[in-house]
């Protein structure tokens, strides 16, 4: 685990950092080829420079955000956002953490991806990336 993340861990309660430890564990082992780094305060896990997933503390729990899930067709996250194709999970006990459900949400965000990357250079336009 980076320092970055172990800072953003040591500033939560204990009660919430167990729910983010356990989340950390789960998508680092599972998307073991991205990079995680704290980017707007929180941590999040990029493929290629594209923001996949990540986490943060919110009023209602720790969100747990993938940025393409809105096209994952899982119902359970359905925190949308409003501008974008991100969807949302809130969980305020780790055993809330279904990993198997976890696990499926890690595999589609591999291969769904909205190409954030670029957005910037789009001028906000928000494009589909190619399945590998």
């Amino acid at each position: 685990m980076n320092s970055g993340i172990e800072t953003y861990l040591n500033h939560l309660t204990s009660h919430d950092r167990v729910i983010c430890v356990q989340l950390n564990e789960w998508i680092s082992s599972e998307l073991t080829e991205a990079e995680c780094k704290i980017w707007h305060t929180h941590p999040v896990w990029f493929l290629e420079g594209n923001p996949i997933v990540g986490y943060s503390r919110q009023k209602a729990g720790i969100r747990l955000m993938f940025w393409s899930g809105a096209d994952f067709d899982e119902p359970k996250l359905n925190v949308r956002g409003k501008k974008f194709k991100d969807a949302s999970i809130f969980y305020n006990r780790a055993s809330d953490i279904d990993g198997d459900e976890l696990k499926r949400w890690l595999q589609k965000a591999r291969v769904i991806q909205w190409d954030y990357q670029n957005i910037v250079k789009r001028k906000g336009v928000l494009l589909k990336k190619e399945s590998k």
